[in-house]
């Protein structure tokens, strides 16, 4: 199994009260990514006009760890893409539903030409089928598991819908065929006491956000509660694949 990152992600359950100071927390205590939501008034309705590039540039002067911006948009331009490479963004990451076709490579070749890293999200519901030619040409391939429809037996809500696992296992396989360099990450209602079947699907990064920034020991103890799941639950698996 490889080492799992972690990404802090500032969505609706971060304190923007306090970005520098929360999101320093995070960090030093060892998540390895700021993943920073960045939101219209369309695409995530429990979320508009979050984030954007005056958010990356107060975490930028923390810390020199990468920064990922995750777009929920229905429209992105050269000029948002040259705001976030001058405050120093390490990634965009845009939604595959919104961006297909000539669009994508537009903005595919605008990150790479500011030195940016360029990430697809497949959200709720997207096929994988949608990233089945931009695979070659992108950074992350990002899947977003929130759950949908009824919880599972024993759960007041959902962690992720019923295809999330299997979305995550045949994106890793697509990944490895097609373009292993590629990192692949998987973002939405993932917790230390759930995370060993995601950790079984082989990511590269976990996102986390309401695990870290709603936990009652604080910040940094649940970073570090994240990171010993995530490597109790690797070490079984690769034990598992021994066997």
């Amino acid at each position: 199994m490889r080492h799992i990152k972690i990404a802090a992600g500032m969505a609706d359950t971060f304190d923007f009260g306090d970005v520098r100071g929360n999101m320093k927390e995070a960090l030093d205590a060892g998540a390895d990514y700021c993943h920073a939501d960045s939101c219209d008034m369309i695409d995530l309705k429990n979320q508009q006009l979050i984030g954007g590039h005056l958010i990356i540039k107060a975490v930028r002067e923390i810390t020199d760890k990468e920064i990922e911006c995750h777009l929920y948009a229905k429209e992105c331009d050269r000029l948002f893409i040259e705001k976030l490479a001058a405050v120093g963004t390490t990634m965009l990451i845009v939604p595959a539903e919104n961006f297909i076709g000539a669009p994508l490579a537009y903005i595919i070749n605008w990150c790479h030409e500011l030195g940016m890293k360029v990430g697809l999200t497949i959200g709720c519901y997207t096929p994988l089928c949608f990233v089945d030619e931009s695979i070659y040409d992108i950074d992350r391939l990002h899947i977003v598991i929130h759950g949908a429809g009824k919880p599972p037996a024993g759960e007041e809500l959902w962690a992720w819908r019923r295809s999330g696992l299997d979305l995550v296992r045949r994106a890793r396989k697509m990944i490895d065929e097609k373009n292993p360099s590629c990192e692949l990450a998987v973002d939405g209602g993932i917790r230390p006491n759930n995370l060993a079947p995601i950790v079984a699907c082989d990511p590269d990064v976990l996102v986390f956000s309401t695990a870290l920034y709603r936990d009652p020991d604080g910040i940094a103890a649940a970073v570090r509660k994240c990171r010993k799941a995530i490597d109790e639950a690797a070490r079984q698996a690769a034990g598992e694949e021994g066997h």
